[in-house]
């Protein structure tokens, strides 16, 4: 994994020392909560984005999901959807930051997989008005038991600005039906970002990349293959030792 391709999650708590000892940049995820995006004052644990953006000079910024999905069926959920998908769309354009990620959205045992898709690419085709051409807007999957409920998001859609952040995590969980690298295979033609963490196949842990079943050094290699030019988060509560095992194992350049 090259190294200016490589972020770590503001979640971690040791993010800044982290980005300024690796060169890396940050993933944004204040922004996490729609309040912030508000002005709401942040919570004690949080990070100041502020502290943040005085430890590198890159940024993504991952935007609200809680409650949140373009495939709404009550038209004021829908309403609120697309308010706080603009919000975050021009908080990252106010800060100069050219990558943010949002949740896709999908509910399992709530919509079929035909009304996610069809009302999921109605929305993005709408909201992408307001995307700069210099933006990318790269959906994530959380619930999703499959990649093709994001591909064909991306096929229906057919803009450039309009991409896919793979959690190679949540695909390894009991919501998914495919192995991580089925996921990777699937998405690479679409593929602009990753989050990167363990589990045990399961529970969503965001566990260090050594502490799980996955293999993580198969999937940056396959991630390099597929997807050279693709940037990564290591979504972590704490980056060192991740990064001490990445540069051990000779994948950090």
């Amino acid at each position: 994994m090259r190294r200016d391709l490589l972020y770590v999650s503001s979640i971690g708590e040791d993010c800044c020392e982290a980005a300024r000892e690796f060169g890396l940049g940050i993933e944004l995820a204040q922004f996490c909560t729609a309040a912030r995006l508000d002005g709401a004052p942040p919570e004690p644990w949080e990070l100041p984005v502020e502290r943040c953006l005085s430890a590198s000079s890159r940024f993504v910024l991952h935007g609200p999901f809680n409650e949140l999905t373009p495939a709404a069926i009550d038209p004021l959920v829908l309403d609120v959807t697309k308010k706080r998908y603009r919000q975050a769309i021009k908080k990252a354009h106010t800060m100069g930051i050219q990558k943010i990620v949002l949740h896709a959205g999908f509910l399992p045992l709530v919509y079929y997989p035909e009304w996610f898709v069809e009302r999921s690419a109605a929305v993005w085709r709408e909201l992408l008005c307001d995307v700069p051409d210099d933006m990318t807007v790269c959906l994530e999957n959380v619930l999703e038991p499959e990649p093709q409920l994001l591909t064909a998001i991306m096929e229906a859609v057919h803009d450039p600005r309009l991409r896919i952040c793979l959690d190679l995590g949540h695909a390894n969980t009991c919501a998914s039906a495919l192995p991580p690298e089925d996921w990777l295979r699937a998405c690479a033609p679409y593929l602009s970002h990753v989050h990167l963490h363990n589990n045990q196949g399961g529970r969503d842990l965001h566990a260090a990349l050594f502490d799980g079943v996955m293999d993580i050094a198969g999937l940056l290699s396959l991630l390099e293959a597929l997807s050279p030019q693709a940037t990564c988060t290591l979504e972590l509560t704490q980056d060192r030792p991740s990064l001490d095992w990445l540069v051990e194992k000779h994948l950090l350049e």
